[in-house]
């Protein structure tokens, strides 16, 4: 008992117990908080949509979780006797420095607030940056994350460069060629029924004929809309690709390619 007593009478272990104590007091209070937040974010809401819910409730949460790991912090370095309060008054003075050392941090932070509060995007959009195309999953101070449609790779992006992101339209406009010795009655007739049975398919919401879009060097391009979630774009227009492929072979319709006619002198 008395080396106990001994041991627990110990600055250090004292220290140790209340740091200790701090971090755990620190995690349960962000515990209580993000259950309440996850409810919240489950529920409807008639002020807010569902995504935008989500992003300002996520985006809360990290504030909250980084200003309870810098309290926590401050919190044990006073344990520790360290003068939190002097450190604070030159935080002024290192703040220049400590400023350009982190202007691209800061600059995440700033951007990330201008995405939730100006609605660039929300959290469930589907957003190119690069050559990158993917799902928002989370909004943070600094970053965005979102798997990508194509590989299914979890993509960080720098808060920073919201500037070159583009929000993916849930569109997917396929063109259906056909061949100039079809009369032009008969071809819009017929894509207008290829448009009926792309609506079939799955994935798809709605589907329209937008006319006649061009001429190329081989055959008339006839434009068509399919309407999906953005996330099955690639899966839709390769559905839309096989079925127009289809009812054009039905239709004993050879898809036009290019062609070279030689030309010989005797």
């Amino acid at each position: 008992m008395e080396t106990i007593k001994h041991i627990l009478e110990n600055v250090w272990v004292q220290r140790g117990i209340w740091s200790f104590i701090v971090v755990v007091a620190s995690g349960l209070v962000y515990f209580l908080i993000s259950r309440f937040l996850n409810k919240k974010e489950k529920a409807n809401t008639k002020i807010l949509s569902q995504k935008k819910n989500k992003t300002f409730i996520r985006m809360l949460k990290s504030i909250i979780g980084y200003i309870l790991g810098i309290v926590t912090i401050l919190m044990v370095l006073q344990i520790y006797g360290v003068d939190v309060t002097s450190m604070l008054a030159g935080v002024g003075i290192a703040s220049i420095v400590i400023g350009f050392a982190l202007q691209d941090a800061l600059k995440d932070i700033f951007r990330g607030f201008d995405i939730v509060t100006d609605g660039y995007y929300e959290i469930g959009d589907v957003i190119k940056f690069g050559d990158n195309t993917g799902q928002v999953l989370s909004i943070s101070l600094r970053t965005t994350k979102i798997q990508d449609v194509s590989t299914g790779n979890i993509v960080s992006i720098a808060n920073r460069n919201i500037d070159q992101v583009e929000v993916v339209a849930g569109a997917v406009y396929v063109n259906i060629p056909m061949p100039y010795e079809l009369p032009v009655k008969q071809s819009e007739e017929l894509a207008k029924s290829t448009v009926k049975a792309i609506a079939k398919n799955d994935n798809v919401t709605n589907t329209a004929y937008l006319g006649l879009n061009d001429f190329s060097d081989n055959y008339v391009k006839h434009l068509i809309e399919v309407d999906c979630d953005p996330m099955n774009k690639l899966q839709v227009r390769r559905d839309a690709l096989r079925t127009i492929a289809g009812i054009l072979e039905e239709n004993k319709i050879a898809i036009p390619y290019p062609q070279l006619d030689i030309h010989t002198k005797k």
